[in-house]
């Protein structure tokens, strides 16, 4: 039998991992930590649900509906579009297709043109049609220049896609590949947005508890600290311990498959993200229902979110869970994050007050994403880009998303099989 060892517990290494055991495969998958996911990964506290961060499942990603057992997830969805907010008012912006009752709200927002209303239909049939090879080929630019040759209105971009699209790419000024955009705004209109009742932690859970089902074995708390590879197989260091396998799969975090591989287009540049989370009591309305509230002003924060109104189950009966996210690996002290959250909503909301917001924790996730400009994704390597029987797995094969994280776990294990 052959053997495999897999270096990462992420989404890319359990994807791995599971399509190796189903053929047969002795897998052995190694992660670090005392938990598997990666970067998805949720705790639960004094009957809260806090999510590593801001995180969210597009529930038509191709990969996520091939991977995943969404009824098993348990999917609570967001409503479509978004509440725009700025001082002393607010507006809701939604997709009329999917949210009918939102209709005239959006018909009359004044945060964007009419023309941009259209345009955005137009955009939505021309994308229906377009094949994801088509939108990840081609010529690239960013996306604000892409948003500028459609002919959208710099209102509809500094308003709406730069607070919506910064949260998708942790980038307000719209600098990334409009591929990303894309593609992003297809599975937006084809599917839904969603988090696991149980939070996003429960997406690596299940994948675990397939790989362990289709026979691999995952190890916790184990390092990997070496890799050598050739043609005849590899040696791997665990702890200080030399492993002998027939093949290995580096599914780590972009900078440490760099370290192990050597691959030197494994980007390693990233962007980070702040989430902080509240508490505050239930019944008080904050007029967005399921949706975002974006920031047309200022990233101070990029938006806020009422968590529990999408998932009731994350918060106790009595509170409830908002967040607020800041875009960046912000240097600023949680304090003052608290305080600048505490600004935006008394400029949004100047007919309430809140005196019973109280600031539960603070994620810092400093490499969410990696930076994807324009161009970037092509340059991206591939999964048997290491020498020997050595290859990748993680959205850096890809692009930085949930579906590129799984669809490069696939494509690790088709490359090991087909070597094999």
């Amino acid at each position: 039998m052959k053997r495999v060892l897999v270096a990462g517990g992420g989404l890319a290494g359990l994807v791995a991992a599971r399509h190796l055991a189903e053929t047969g495969v002795d897998v052995e998958l190694l992660e670090r930590r005392d938990e598997v996911g990666g970067r998805v990964r949720t705790v639960h506290e004094d009957g809260y649900t806090f999510d590593r961060g801001f995180q969210v499942l597009f529930t038509a990603y191709p990969a996520v509906k091939r991977e995943l057992d969404l009824d098993a997830l348990d999917l609570r969805h967001f409503t479509p579009g978004a509440c725009i907010a700025r001082e002393g008012q607010r507006s809701i912006l939604s997709d009329p297709f999917r949210d009918p009752g939102a209709f005239t709200d959006s018909l009359f927002n004044r945060e964007v043109t009419t023309r941009d209303k259209l345009r955005v239909l137009k955009l939505r049939r021309a994308l229906a049609n377009k094949s994801h090879t088509a939108i990840f080929s081609g010529s690239d630019r960013s996306i604000r220049e892409y948003l500028d040759d459609r002919g959208f209105s710099e209102g509809f971009i500094e308003n709406f896609a730069a607070p919506f699209y910064g949260g998708i790419t942790l980038d307000r000024s719209l600098s990334n590949s409009a591929r990303v955009f894309e593609y992003t705004f297809k599975m937006l209109t084809a599917g839904l947005i969603a988090v696991p009742a149980a939070g996003m932690g429960a997406i690596p859970e299940q994948l675990a508890d397939n790989a362990r089902e289709a026979g691999a074995t995952i190890t916790l708390g184990a390092t990997v600290e070496a890799i050598e590879a050739d043609d005849d197989g590899a040696t791997v260091t665990v702890d200080g311990e030399s492993r002998s396998a027939d093949a290995v799969i580096v599914a780590t975090d972009p900078p440490t498959a760099g370290e192990l591989t050597g691959v030197e287009s494994i980007p390693t540049a990233g962007r980070g993200c702040v989430t902080q989370y509240y508490s505050m009591p239930a019944g008080k309305d904050l007029g967005a229902g399921k949706r975002l509230i974006l920031n047309a002003e200022s990233d101070a924060p990029n938006q806020v979110l009422v968590n529990s109104e999408v998932a009731p189950e994350h918060a106790p009966d009595d509170r409830q869970l908002v967040s607020a996210t800041f875009l960046g690996d912000r240097g600023e002290a949680d304090a003052r994050l608290d305080d600048m959250t505490r600004r935006a909503l008394a400029s949004w909301y100047p007919e309430q007050n809140f005196p019973d917001f109280q600031l539960l924790r603070t994620e810092r996730v400093p490499f969410a994403q990696f930076e994807q400009p324009p161009e970037s994704l092509s340059e991206l390597p591939s999964v048997d880009a290491p020498e020997g029987r050595c290859y990748l797995a993680g959205e850096y094969t890809r692009w930085s998303s949930i579906n590129g994280a799984m669809e490069s776990g696939k494509d690790a294990a088709q490359a090991v099989l087909s070597e094999l």
